[in-house]
């Protein structure tokens, strides 16, 4: 049986052990061969120091699986090994660098074989010897800590291992899901992914962020739930990453750019008619006597204004008096407002062509009864407000809220309570419209409108007489109204450029004036001159520079004819090139265009 055994043993990890190591380890050695298993020999096996105790095997579902070959250590051994780090003896080598994504792992190749590793914070990261000169390295929790590891000879290295989110199952979700996004670079800094690159518009960006929101949300496992060890030499447990790591929940940084941000015009127009027609008649008499020592009279009023067309009465002992009232009237509004206002893709921007009124606002009683007023504030005016978004496309999603509004001639009247006193509030009259769409670069959409007509008749007359074909007119008042609105809102959105060098504006066709002028001429703006031009001669380019050179120059003439070109003898074939014009000396009338846009033709 003993030498069954040994050739298991012999079999299984003689080519890893010497002499002593064998013997020590034969005893207890249990050789388990798998079809697909890789067996990980701990660095404790392959030096002459004596193995761990044999602990149960644990495999994990996904990684690598670890034998651990074990027999009861020694008392000498266990206290040689208790409590000491690496003894380092040669000379110290340089620092490295290792990088492992969170819950994978990889393998660090060594400059010769190992002797002892010590790892700062097993937390963080574990490390195993598949090989004489390989280590296993896997990222168990975002963080950093180093490893020293002694070779043979005596010297040591440090390796600093960073343990961080993983950005490449991002970057490869991206180029599948946006190939148009490639030059977006998915980076980790600790347990945060970092965006960064540029992308075409504020909309890609967006779905790389929704994306990478997605991508980092995984499930944090319990403290005991799904957890999957596997034992390994010396004691060491190996935690898999197996479904549901201990990952803590990232987050994502944007840092990525816009190439080329879109800048957006809005142009608005409101436009509203608005029709009043006003049809009044009424009459109004009275009479008054007496008969012996009664007195009597008769009045009917029955006018719709206040104004009277016929009146006439007569003053002896009965006095009589009549009033007829008719009138018609008309009345128009125009209203046009035109605002225009520019943001960037994204951004909001608002604008307000107005002016401001406090209304007083009751706030509650004191404690003496005397109610607390407060000025509220109210705008008025051309308003614009939006946010736009340029899409792919070249569609361009807005929300929009245009608004026109003004003080009403005619305001409110209010009485406090409690008091005779009336005041007048003003009253203001809008028009609005909010709403969100998305069109095409210049293209127009009416967003809202308004059709209205309302009409308001009312009849006063004495009754019987009143009602009387033709006679009853003169004991009624008749009054008809009739008001027609029509109210339309068009938005037309515009990727727009920077403006070129000369640009117009408003006041470029104004002129001062000097008193002469507006005292003998009544002119309240003078005339603008255009600044003088100054023409740059461009000259055609030769054919054949040596030919053009030979060739006489033409003298300036008054002509702005160019001269007749001469052919050269000496090449016949070869094109002749005219020499440029030359400019002319006569005098040239500087001036274009004056305020009124006409053309000036004096010299």
């Amino acid at each position: 049986m003993d030498r069954l055994v040994h050739r298991s043993a012999k079999r299984c990890i003689g080519p890893y052990l010497t002499r002593k190591a064998f013997a020590a380890a034969a005893l207890g050695v249990l050789c388990v061969g798998m079809a697909h298993g890789q067996v990980g020999v701990e660095s404790a096996i392959l030096t002459n120091n004596a193995a761990a105790p044999a602990k149960p095997l644990k495999m994990a579902a996904s990684g690598p699986i670890q034998l651990t070959i074990g027999s009861p250590a020694t008392a000498e051994a266990n206290r040689d090994s208790a409590g000491k780090g690496p003894n380092c003896t040669g000379p110290m080598r340089s620092h490295s660098e290792v990088t492992v994504p969170v819950g994978k792992s990889t393998m660090v190749q060594l400059p010769e074989p190992v002797r002892s590793r010590t790892v700062g914070n097993p937390n963080v990261v574990q490390a195993m010897l598949v090989s004489p000169q390989t280590l296993y390295v896997l990222g168990l929790e975002v963080g950093s800590t180093n490893m020293i590891v002694q070779g043979r000879s005596g010297s040591c290295s440090v390796v600093d291992v960073a343990v961080g989110a993983d950005p490449g199952g991002l970057q490869s979700t991206l180029r599948k899901l946006m190939p148009e996004a490639r030059n977006v670079q998915v980076s980790a800094a600790a347990d945060s992914l970092v965006l960064g690159g540029s992308v075409s518009d504020s909309v890609q960006a967006q779905k790389v962020v929704d994306i990478a929101n997605a991508f980092v949300m995984r499930r944090t496992r319990g403290p005991n739930e799904g957890e999957q060890n596997a034992t390994g030499q010396g004691g060491q447990q190996l935690h898999t990453a197996g479904p549901g790591a201990p990952l803590r929940s990232p987050r994502i940084i944007n840092m990525m750019t816009v190439e080329a941000p879109q800048q957006v015009m809005l142009e608005v127009k409101v436009a509203e008619v608005s029709k009043t027609l006003i049809d009044q008649m009424g009459a109004a008499f009275n009479a008054n006597g007496a008969f012996g020592s009664w007195s009597f009279g008769a009045i009917a009023n029955f006018l719709s204004g206040s104004s009277d067309i016929v009146n006439f009465s007569k003053a002896n002992h009965l006095p009589l008096k009549f009033a007829l009232d008719a009138q018609k009237g008309d009345g128009l509004v125009k209203v046009l407002a035109e605002p225009s206002l520019m943001a960037i893709s994204g951004q909001e921007a608002s604008f307000l062509a107005g002016g401001k009124v406090f209304i007083p606002v009751a706030q509650g009683a004191a404690a003496n009864g005397v109610a607390t007023i407060v000025l509220q504030e109210e705008t008025f005016g051309v308003g614009l407000r939006f946010t736009p978004t340029v899409m792919e496309n070249g569609r361009i999603n807005l929300k929009v809220s245009p608004e026109v509004s003004e003080l009403s001639p005619t305001g409110v009247a209010v009485t406090a309570p409690n008091s005779n006193n009336t005041s007048i509030l003003p009253l203001i009259t809008t028009r609005r419209a909010s709403t969100t769409l998305q069109v095409h670069d210049g293209q127009s959409f009416a967003i809202g409108g308004l059709i209205k007509n309302n009409i308001t008749g009312s009849l006063k007359a004495l009754p019987g007489i009143g009602e009387l074909p033709i006679i009853g007119s003169l004991a009624r008042s008749t009054s008809f109204q009739q008001d027609q609105t029509e109210l339309l809102f068009v938005v037309t959105p515009r990727l727009v450029k920077p403006l070129p060098a000369q640009y117009p504006l408003p006041t470029d066709s104004f002129g001062t004036i000097n008193r002469g002028e507006l005292y003998l001429n009544g002119n309240m703006e003078g005339h603008v001159q255009a600044p003088a031009s100054q023409p740059t001669a461009v000259a055609a380019p030769a054919a054949n520079p040596e030919k053009a050179a030979a060739e006489p120059a033409a003298a300036p003439g008054p002509s702005a004819q160019a001269p007749t070109p001469t052919n050269v003898p000496a090449a016949p074939a070869a094109p002749v090139t005219p020499v440029a014009p030359a400019a002319s000396t006569a005098p040239r009338d500087t001036r274009r265009f004056v305020a009124t846009g006409e053309q000036s033709t004096g010299n």
